[in-house]
């Protein structure tokens, strides 16, 4: 049988597809409503299927995939509540600027939209999901499948990149139709800089002699250009999703010390900031109070990002890595940057560090075991926690621009499964980097049923679950703000180590700070997941107090 007279289902073309998107792993739900396509993987066994236990896992599992890897995530679920499920990861997803691809089914064509209260059928799931992600499409028939896929992926991974939903009725990906000849995708288009505007942007940075870069997570992509820039001289500094672009352990970095006081005294001396592929986010700039230098500078794949939060005296809309790249052309051998910079980068770096350890009391036992034991060749993978506010966002000291994976829209509970997504990666793309997480004991019982899916996988990942019973930062919040009024902030949560037990997971308890490098050795060398549970009760209170993100004060 030749490949032009080979028919196949349309959930079958959707796997076919994926596989020549490079796709090597995807996450899911298994129903009724999606299994021609989980047939077609099962088959095929060329895309490794991950069965989470709920698709909001799932969908978060494909998130982080998508962050590590740099390609494409992929989310299966089901029609109506399991498409809806998937909602909140979705909207992570399309904050962090991920490229996704989430396949959900739909009743059958005949029934749909016809507000018959057919079972299983949402009658607004196009229009939510058109809400949560970046655009959302309904294939209604074989003829448009292949079209329809391959838009989805381009808009997917064309900047800003973010979640693309479609939906499938159940009918519909049943039906046959001939194996297409090609199925590559298409092309993602990248932004091409204006060379009038990088010319008139070069001639400004010439002007400068304390020039400073400000690299987000769209210039992740960008890390040899980015370099380029460092290697003349500059300083950089970079958002929490832009960690690792330049290794953190380069004296021209601050690293994400971005919003502490020595880093906006060091701003005050910038006579250029250049920002790559960053919003600025308010959570990093005291909700745009934080003093940035006087002269900014601005790149941007999205046009749209002109003026936005802080104004710019010159902007370009280019894809990060070209423009970067064309503007290290037009600078290489011509700048005069002042040779004091470097130093003044280090002292700035050191006080903010300080800061931040100062306020952690016995907890820099734990941040410190992290770099010394972990090392840098790590996933970094971080839920919404105390912990992680207080210092994961800015230790340990990252070295690859993808290996800080965390919750960037502030939503809880997504971290076990960010870890999974992870892990997943590094294997299927054989990275070779341990996945460590970081989450609170309230975030983790959130999707803590993902634990289950996270052995099942063998997926080796560490855990620090940080269990001190309560949401601490709300506490905090209650504190500050309601007059030590606390409520609804008491947890109660189950002895993690029969939990784990239970699931065959391995669970250490680690109590005390001298333990910690020894406990967290242990928990490296094992196979599989580990949940290492910080006593946070035995460890007691940071010295300093977390209520929130921080707002400057006048």
């Amino acid at each position: 049988m030749t490949p032009s007279s080979l028919r196949i289902t349309v959930g079958e073309l959707a796997v076919r597809f994926l596989e020549q998107c490079g796709t090597r792993a995807a996450f899911g739900v298994i129903s009724i409503h999606n299994m021609p396509i989980l047939d077609a993987f099962n088959t095929r066994q060329v895309i490794r299927f991950v069965s989470a236990r709920g698709e909001a896992g799932a969908c978060n599992m494909a998130d982080a995939y998508a962050r590590v890897t740099g390609g494409l995530g992929v989310c299966v679920t089901s029609t109506g509540t399991g498409s809806g499920n998937a909602a909140g990861a979705m909207v992570e997803a399309l904050t962090a600027g991920t490229p996704m691809l989430h396949l959900t089914g739909q009743i059958e064509s005949p029934y749909l939209d016809r507000d018959l209260g057919y079972i299983h059928e949402h009658p607004a799931q196009l229009a939510m999901l058109k809400a949560v992600g970046k655009d959302a499409f309904r294939i209604r028939n074989p003829e448009t499948a292949l079209a329809t896929l391959r838009e989805a992926v381009r808009i997917a991974q064309t900047p800003p990149c973010g979640p693309v939903s479609i939906e499938i009725p159940i009918d519909v990906q049943k039906m046959l139709l001939d194996l297409p000849a090609d199925l590559s995708p298409l092309p993602a288009a990248r932004a091409q800089p204006s060379p009038q505007a990088l010319d008139a942007l070069a001639e400004r940075l010439l002007q400068a002699r304390r020039p400073l870069l400000w690299l987000g997570g769209g210039a992740r992509g960008a890390a040899a250009a980015a370099q380029r820039l460092v290697a003349m001289g500059w300083a950089v500094v970079t958002s929490v999703q832009g960690r690792g672009i330049v290794p953190e352990d380069h004296p021209q970095t601050l690293g994400s010390y971005n919003l502490q006081k020595p880093a906006e005294d060091f701003y005050a001396s910038v006579d250029a900031m250049l920002t790559v592929g960053s919003r600025l986010r308010s959570n990093e700039t005291l909700s745009y109070r934080l003093r940035l230098p006087a002269t900014r500078y601005r790149i941007d794949a999205n046009a749209l990002a002109e003026n936005r939060g802080y104004d710019s005296a010159c902007f370009v809309h280019g894809d990060a890595e070209l423009t970067l790249s064309a503007l290290a052309d037009r600078l290489e051998g011509r700048m005069r940057i002042d040779p004091q910079l470097v130093a003044d980068v280090q002292r700035a770096r050191a006080a903010a560090s300080a800061m931040v350890d100062a306020g952690l009391g016995a907890y820099v036992a734990l941040k410190d075991a992290v770099a010394d034991v972990a090392g840098q060749d790590i996933w970094w993978v971080r839920d919404i926690t105390l912990s992680n506010s207080m210092w994961g966002n800015r230790a340990p000291v990252l070295n690859h621009p993808r290996a800080g994976v965390h919750a960037l829209g502030g939503g809880i509970g997504q971290g076990l499964a960010m870890a999974i997504g992870t892990s997943i990666a590094n294997t299927t793309h054989q990275l070779g980097r341990k996945t460590v997480a970081l989450a609170g004991d309230g975030g983790f019982m959130l999707n803590v049923g993902e634990l289950a899916c996270a052995v099942q996988e063998n997926a080796n990942l560490v855990v620090l679950l940080m269990n001190d019973s309560r949401y601490g930062v709300i506490k905090n919040i209650q504190d500050d703000i309601y007059g030590g009024r606390h409520c609804y902030v008491e947890l109660h949560t189950p002895d993690f180590a029969q939990f784990c037990a239970s699931l065959k997971a391995t669970h250490m308890r680690l109590v005390a700070p001298e333990q910690a490098r020894h406990v967290l050795a242990q928990a490296l060398a094992a196979s599989g997941p580990v949940v290492v549970e910080v006593d946070m009760a035995a460890w007691g209170q940071f010295a300093a107090k977390f209520a929130g993100p921080i707002l400057k004060k006048d």
